[in-house]
């Protein structure tokens, strides 16, 4: 159990955010939390960047709700490796999401009705600016640190890159510059499955009062499928038959029956997802996924386009994730040191798979207490 309890907050923003699509939001609003204290040089503040379908409740519970931790519980917190009784830890919900910020699901002020598919394409270039926005109106000029695992992580890069002279260090975990082609296709199939989805309604599904829930399943059930390793997955179910006991541990021969466990909990997986996600944030936030790619401008040369970076860099990956494998770090890590960037990299040898940074590895977490433990010592210098 978490020990603290944290209370979600929300700011409104009235002027119009230049989208990189040429489009621009105006009246909106970011749900965001904090842990710890801003110290009075305003100089302890780590920015926390969500993934896919996480939020800004990055860390510790709800009052009245014991089994509410947040999705990076287990790394922020007093006496965790990024220590809220050191940093002052800020956690933002990004735009278009379904989790307190503007997103889809609510009304367009110049409409009156529900953005629904009208919401605005969003990248992670326009995430960074709003974020940035959030931290000029807290008060925060400089950050020690901005740190997210996956999409959380090109955030963290592109933050490097976008305001170089605002950030100390960044640490960016499973992360990748860029999508392969095979991420592209998996995103691809997921938001086949939403917009085929007889209840999808071109994305006004609100207005018919349905959810396009049987296409939200099966997009989180083929992402969730990439998350994990093979390892992992043949151990944790193996060819285990659902009702093995029961059964006597015959196939029914059927096409249509749930008999593996795999199977079983996979359409577990989906059916909770379906009940909380939305599906046009999930089809806005894959593109911003598929989008990323600060290297296009350049040419394709990453080196080119980490120039500008001017922070201290961690990297860390994970042997069997195979989703954002260990190369796809390394490629940041030699762009970086081409710049002559001051990099450290660490490659975990666990058999997690993409969940690997969401995960209790004492060497992980070790290397993370590490290097947050430098930058509290450059704080306090």
């Amino acid at each position: 159990m978490s020990s603290f309890e944290v209370t979600p907050q929300s700011m409104f923003f009235a002027e119009a955010l230049p989208l990189r699509s040429g489009a621009s939001i105006a009246g909106y609003s970011l749900a965001y939390e904090t842990y710890g204290t801003l110290n009075a040089e305003r100089s302890n503040a780590v920015l926390v960047c969500h993934a896919l379908n996480a939020s800004h409740h990055v860390a510790g519970t709800y009052a009245g709700q014991p089994k509410s931790q947040g999705w990076w519980d287990n790394m922020i917190g007093p006496g965790k490796p990024v220590d809220t009784d050191r940093f002052f830890v800020i956690g933002v919900n990004n735009l278009g999401s379904c989790f307190g910020s503007t997103g889809p699901m609510h009304v367009n002020p110049e409409t009156g009705r529900v953005w629904g598919a009208d919401f605005p394409v969003v990248t992670v270039e326009d995430w960074v600016d709003a974020q940035a926005r959030l931290l000029d109106a807290l008060g925060i000029d400089t950050l020690a640190a901005v740190m997210g695992g996956s999409l959380g992580g090109m955030q963290a890069l592109s933050w490097t890159l976008q305001y170089p002279q605002r950030v100390k260090h960044a640490v960016v975990v499973a992360s990748a510059p860029n999508l392969t082609a095979e991420n592209i296709a998996f995103n691809e199939v997921a938001r086949r499955a939403i917009v085929t989805d007889p209840d999808f309604h071109g994305g006004h599904f609100y207005a018919h009062g349905v959810l396009p829930k049987r296409g939200l399943r099966i997009a989180r059930m083929i992402g969730h499928i990439t998350y994990l390793s093979d390892d992992v997955m043949n151990e944790k179910f193996g060819r285990q038959l659902r009702d093995a006991a029961a059964s006597g541990a015959a196939y029914r021969y059927s096409t249509q029956e749930v008999e593996f466990q795999i199977e079983s909990y996979l359409r577990h997986q989906g059916d909770k997802f379906s009940e909380y996600f939305d599906a046009n944030t999930y089809l806005l936030i894959t593109r911003a996924l598929d989008y990323f790619d600060p290297a296009r401008e350049h040419g394709g040369d990453l080196s080119a386009a980490l120039k500008s970076a001017r922070a201290k860099f961690l990297l860390v990956s994970f042997t069997t994730d195979w989703r954002f494998s260990p190369q796809r770090s390394r490629e940041i890590v030699n762009a970086l040191l081409d710049n002559r960037c001051n990099v450290s990299y660490a490659e975990i040898d666990a058999p997690h798979g993409h969940d690997a940074f969401l995960l209790d590895d004492v060497r992980y977490t070790g290397v993370v207490r590490s290097y947050f433990e430098r930058i509290a010592l450059e704080v306090m210098s």
